[in-house]
Parts: structure tokens; C-alpha cells; sequence
């Protein structure tokens, strides 16, 4: 299943395991073009994606503000940009912070379907909106997916299976 507007893509194939291979290029030099694919078992969830906070540029956050939006954000919790530079004390939290976030939110746009997905999520400039529409298009098509019962063994492969206290003590 795919959804495709202008540069925008997001898509979904069938697979064993979920994962997300996510690509998104700005304008702006600190943020610029980034790819990441990662497999979403054993913890990488909490491994690779749960610390990677949200960005935006300063010039859309004083203009969130001064619309009286987005009134909670700080440098705490969003990375802030300005062409070439990070706002925020200490800069990224990782070099690709900004393709983990997306994927990050692939990840819980994806949860929206009720159900864990096995499939291989693709997105090209997508974000919430583009797979929410990937998402109506999939269930448009009764044909296109199937509900399954998994054993024990595929259970163990899906998001935060296997995922302990230890693990979240350590990505804080």
C-alpha cells in the first residue's frame, strides 16, 4: 500500500517483522538530508528512537507562539534550529535526531491501527498526516491485509517485546 502526494511517500509492504526506513531533507543545514532503516525488535524502540525529541525552526516556533501555540515548547523539550545551528544547549541529542524523531512518529501513527503491523513502513517526507492516509487507504481494502495470530516466537519479535525496567532506566 502507498501513499504518494508531490515529494511526499509513505508506504507500507508486507514483511515478518516491523520496520521503519525513514528519509527526510530540510533546508536547513543543521537538519539537512538524513536516512535511517531500523528493524523495530529487541528494544530498539527504547534503544534508538524514545530519546529523540521533536524539531522545528525558530522562526515557525515564534510564529506558533505568537499565535498563541505551542506555548509548552522550550529548548527542553524540542530541538530548535536556525539555518546551520542548533539552538539548544549541547545540539542534538544525535547526529540523525531528526530522522529518529520522524520514525518515532511513524511508530505511533502506525500504533493507530489497533493492532501491531508486520510490515515494512517506508517515508519519504511523510509525517502524521501522510500515513494516517496510508493508514485509511490499508483498511479501505479489506484485501489488502490480514489479521494473524502469532506464536510465541513471533510475538517476541514485535515493539518493546522483551523490554524491561532496566532497559528504560538506561535510555533516560
Amino acid at each position: 500500500m502507498r501513499y504518494a502526494q508531490g515529494g511526499v511517500v509513505a508506504e507500507l509492504t508486507p514483511a515478518e517483522t516491523l520496520s521503519i526506513d525513514f528519509e527526510i531533507d530540510f533546508a536547513d543545514a543543521a537538519i539537512g538530508h538524513q536516512q535511517r532503516r531500523l528493524s523495530m525488535v529487541n528494544g530498539a524502540f527504547v534503544h534508538e528512537l524514545a530519546d529523540c525529541r521533536t524539531f522545528c525552526r525558530r522562526q515557525d516556533v515564534e510564529a506558533m507562539q505568537a499565535n498563541g501555540l505551542a506555548l509548552g515548547g522550550s529548548l527542553d523539550n524540542a530541538v530548535v534550529v536556525e539555518n546551520e545551528r542548533v539552538l539548544n544547549r549541547g545540539g542534538f541529542r544525535r547526529s540523525d535526531e531528526c530522522v529518529r524523531h520522524k520514525m518515532l512518529d511513524a511508530l505511533g501513527d502506525l500504533a493507530l491501527a489497533g493492532a501491531p503491523i508486520l510490515g515494512a513502513y517506508r517515508g519519504v517526507r511523510a509525517g502524521h498526516g501522510a500515513t494516517n492516509k496510508l493508514l485509511r487507504a490499508l483498511f479501505a481494502q479489506p484485501e489488502a491485509f490480514e489479521y494473524v495470530t502469532l506464536d510465541a516466537e513471533a510475538a517476541a519479535q514485535l515493539p518493546g517485546a522483551g523490554v524491561g525496567a532496566a532497559d528504560l532506566r538506561r535510555a533516560g
